[in-house]
């Protein structure tokens, strides 16, 4: 985003939230609010519970900064307050979202039968011919207006609960494995199967925008 300011190193932001800087703690609510309003939002019911979980998370940042004790990250840490509290407000809403097997809207092949070599057909399970995904040569341009990012963003909002969880700590929050297996209490085999099929979904959806922008660029889409 233009105009965008990049986050001081942990200690120094921590002091500065400590010390009370306002421009500080809006710099940091600004950067983190928007991926912990995903986050929030595979947890509850509605999207105003969701802005209401985050509210209450930043409350519960301001009032135990102090008690900060760098043992994570300060944003670590503060994703675990986002979690728990939308977990607990979840509950309250009957509504929370179990980690320990697969559910049905999430099994399934990730990518089409018909896109890979037959059994009996030499070289079965492979690519068939004109069926590999094609590498993403992107404009920048294309890139800087906004367009794919957007429909990345669609994207992951359609993914089911827990897929949207996973995706949005790894590839939004940029958290490694382990992390994001502590925060939500999941075992590294759920972890990786979960984010496999998120991301499996999420190419498949930018695979078809970008076949499309293609056909446009090059003429066939046209009337």
């Amino acid at each position: 985003m233009a105009g965008a300011r990049e986050l001081p190193p942990d200690e120094v932001l921590v002091q500065r939230l400590r010390d009370g800087d306002e421009e500080t703690f809006a710099l940091v609510l600004d950067t983190w609010s928007g991926s912990m309003l995903r986050l929030a939002m595979s947890f509850v019911s509605t999207k105003d519970s969701a802005q209401e979980t985050v509210q209450d998370t930043w409350l519960a940042v301001i009032k135990g900064i102090g008690d900060f004790e760098g043992r994570s990250s300060l944003k670590t840490w503060v994703y675990r307050i986002l979690v728990n509290t939308a977990k607990s407000r979840g509950t309250k809403e009957s509504r929370t979202v179990p980690f320990t097997s697969l559910l049905p809207e999430e099994e399934g092949p990730t990518v089409e039968a018909d896109r890979f070599r037959a059994p009996g057909e030499p070289y079965a399970g492979h690519w068939a011919v004109g069926r590999k995904p094609d590498p993403w040569h992107l404009p920048e341009d294309h890139v800087l207006r906004g367009e794919v990012r957007a429909m990345i963003s669609e994207a992951i909002d359609e993914l089911p609960p827990r897929l949207r969880t996973v995706i949005t700590l790894r590839d939004v929050a940029g958290y490694g494995s382990e992390e994001v297996c502590d925060l939500l209490e999941i075992s590294p085999g759920n972890q990786r199967v979960l984010l496999h099929r998120a991301r499996a979904l999420l190419r498949r959806k930018l695979e078809t925008y970008l076949s499309g922008a293609h056909d446009v660029a090059s003429g066939r889409g046209r009337a």
